[in-house]
């Protein structure tokens, strides 16, 4: 049995963008008329092998019954304009995600804002430099680390998750956490968004939460465990892979308020994590925004050389301006400043071509 994927390429922006779609010689991303595509890549998979093509939008009439039918029903979700469904921020527009780690043993900045006082400051300098989302997260997910007790995954984000609204009320909250127990006492305290890195994976009660509170969540995908993901990861195509694990797990939602994050570095190689990035934009035909965390991540160091994470700035930036130029929406990172001016004046070249 076969199966089809499509992916929008071949990418304008700015003034010509709308040219071309207003002229029909192109076509909207998410519906947004500053970035438009003319080409489909479709990938034909079945048991033994993958045939890829890419394709003109003007030849999509020419293909065979079967697969027309199913381009143009990826074409359907790819230019449909993304519903905002968090109050605070448009997927219209570029949006930043801010990290919180109140951890003492995150990879890159494990233990600087445990204290009430850093944490708020720092909240307050995240916001001030283009945070849209603050991320709070109190287990650390680095590659290796081990699980935490819920209580205390709690008692170490409790503060700022109860006195969020109260101090920041028109910033979105998001709670980084795979944790069925931790996720409750985030949705009492009335958080925007759940962060599950493992997928809502960890605890079927986890997934029954955000179901019955109709809570939005990011999608996020992991292979294996913080303790094993990186020992040797193996897909048979880590795209359509991953492709295919969020097809089914968007099944099990019963509200559709859903971000998508491919997990880079979690479970994946360089060549899987390369493989991602580059053709990010397969995950446009699932109808959903996207988010992507390259922020001080290894592949920077694997590609560049031996940096601490602090100064992988480079590396984090140049990998989120490409994305961004392939239509995606969100960018968690530790640098809200750097990145943010990064993308504004990108923005504004890509909006003068």
């Amino acid at each position: 049995m076969e199966k089809y994927y499509t992916r929008a390429c071949n990418f304008y922006h700015g003034k010509l963008a709308k040219k071309l779609i207003k002229n029909k010689l192109a076509l909207p991303l998410c519906g947004k008329n500053e970035i438009a595509f003319d080409q489909l890549e479709i990938f034909i998979r079945n048991k033994y092998k993958i045939k890829t093509k890419i394709i003109h939008i003007s030849k999509i009439s020419s293909l065979n019954n079967k697969l027309k039918i199913n381009v143009k029903r990826a074409i359907k979700k790819i230019i449909k304009r993304r519903k905002n469904f968090l109050k605070q921020v448009s997927f219209s527009k570029t949006s930043i995600m801010g990290i919180l780690n109140l951890t003492p043993d995150s990879f890159s900045d494990g233990g600087k804002f445990n204290s009430k006082k850093n944490s708020i400051k720092h909240v307050h300098n995240l916001i001030e430099s283009g945070a849209d989302i603050i991320d709070i997260g109190g287990e650390s997910t680095r590659p290796g680390s081990k699980t935490i007790h819920p209580k205390i995954e709690w008692k170490r984000i409790q503060f700022i998750v109860k006195n969020f609204k109260k101090k920041f009320k028109n910033t979105c909250v998001s709670v980084d956490t795979r944790k069925s127990e931790v996720i409750q006492e985030a949705i009492k305290h009335n958080v925007d968004l759940i962060n599950d890195v493992s997928g809502f994976n960890y605890s079927n009660l986890s997934l029954s939460l955000v179901n019955r509170y109709k809570k939005s969540k990011v999608l996020h995908h992991m292979q294996g465990t913080p303790v094993t993901m990186q020992k040797n990861p193996q897909y048979k195509n880590v795209l359509l892979d991953i492709y295919d694990f969020f097809e089914d797990q968007i099944k099990k939602f019963k509200y559709k308020n859903i971000i998508i994050d491919p997990g880079i570095g979690f479970g994946k190689n360089l060549k899987h994590n390369l493989s991602l990035i580059s053709k990010i934009s397969l995950f446009h035909s699932l109808g959903f925004p996207i988010l992507v965390g390259t922020s001080r991540k290894r592949f920077i160091n694997q590609i560049a050389g031996k940096y601490d994470s602090e100064d992988r700035i480079g590396g984090t930036l140049s990998s989120i301006l490409y994305l961004l130029s392939q239509g995606v929406q969100i960018f968690r990172v530790h640098n809200v400043r750097e990145i943010k001016q990064g993308i504004l004046v990108f923005e504004k070249i890509l909006d003068e071509k």
